[in-house]
């Protein structure tokens, strides 16, 4: 199934992937039907005194693990350009935004305490949806295939865009001042480097726990705290020198202070420590 899967979807990442308009609809409508089902499953069987779960209070050793989900939520502001751009009067936009963010949090939180309370920890797939497909809540057999494949349906749609975005983030990244590169390069190079990495990973490994873990310990962490505050601060840096020194900017942050690119950097590198000497720790007790 890997290899179909790399052999079907890999090839988009040598090309372009554009007018994906009623690609991104139709996974959009996909993900709240499952979202929605998935809760509603979930309250029914805590309804019905069938729940399993006593999660803690806390568990310090799912510290890394919750940066790596953190990454993943982190996406939804992958969308911000596409939904702020087409706005005219951007007057409300703050307003919007925050909106559009706390049904996000909405969504997740009802997604996770349901899940948590419905099912043992131990029960818990890596793959949330797959918990539903031997659940004795439903017996539609649609339903429990349409959540057992989910993950392949969103997968499928976003893995083409996601790489095609990665192949000209690496191009942008090598770019030479007035230089083009070979064909081979471009055609070539970048995409192949854009595609064996994720593939060889997922032959490697099915554990996605420990997957997720290490990738939102490190990775995640420059994503999340470290590249934005840099961006913040180089980018008001050139609004500085494009407008001068004296223009207001009638949309400025709560958060405009240089305080508080300085404690995303502390608190990013610090998070970069404390995941890196709870894993030492974890992998010395092993």
């Amino acid at each position: 199934f890997q290899a179909a899967f790399a052999l079907l979807l890999g090839p988009f990442t040598f090309f372009n992937v554009q007018k994906t308009k009623y690609l991104q609809i139709m996974t959009s409508l996909m993900r709240w039907i499952a979202f929605i089902l998935m809760i509603i499953l979930a309250l029914i069987r805590i309804g019905r005194g069938q729940a399993e779960g006593h999660p803690s209070m806390a568990q310090l050793p799912g510290i890394r693990n919750l940066f790596g989900v953190c990454v993943y939520s982190f996406m939804c502001q992958h969308s911000l350009p596409s939904l702020i751009t087409p706005i005219s009067k951007k007057k409300h936009v703050n307003k919007l935004v925050l909106l559009d963010y706390i049904l996000i949090l909405a969504f997740y939180s009802l997604l996770s305490f349901t899940a948590i309370y419905c099912f043992r920890n131990d029960t818990l797939m890596d793959m949330y949806t797959l918990n539903f497909t031997n659940c004795e809540i439903i017996n539609v057999a649609f339903i429990r295939y349409f959540l057992g494949l989910f993950p392949v349906f969103t997968i499928s749609t976003n893995f083409p865009i996601i790489a095609v975005t990665l192949r000209n983030n690496w191009k942008t990244l090598f770019h030479r001042e007035g230089g083009t590169y070979p064909w081979v390069v471009d055609r070539i190079v970048f995409p192949a480097i854009t595609l064996i990495p994720p593939v060889l990973v997922a032959f490697c490994t099915h554990d996605l726990e420990s997957l997720v873990g290490i990738t939102g310990a490190y990775a995640g962490n420059g994503i999340q705290y470290l590249i934005p505050a840099f961006l913040v601060y180089c980018s008001r840096k050139d609004t500085q020198l494009v407008f001068g020194s004296g223009t207001v900017n009638k949309h400025l942050s709560p958060f405009r202070h240089t305080f508080w690119i300085v404690f995303v950097l502390i608190w990013g590198f610090s998070c970069f420590v404390f995941v890196t000497a709870n894993i030492v720790l974890s992998e010395s007790k092993l």
